[in-house]
């Protein structure tokens, strides 16, 4: 499934109150997994915090 940054800001101004809404968004492929198939938070926001 192909989703654009404007389908999904578009999908979130209907469903979520406008304070909820997310100023900017982040496309990955995939996220960090572990060996168990938990996503790795800790990685995510260390991106994040690069970026």
């Amino acid at each position: 499934m192909q989703l654009t940054e404007r389908e999904l800001d578009a999908f979130c101004r209907e469903r979520l109150a406008a304070y909820k809404v997310p100023k900017r968004y982040e496309l990955t492929d995939s996220l960090p997994k572990s060996a168990v198939g938990k996503i790795l938070r800790r990685e995510l926001r260390d991106k994040a915090a690069v970026a």
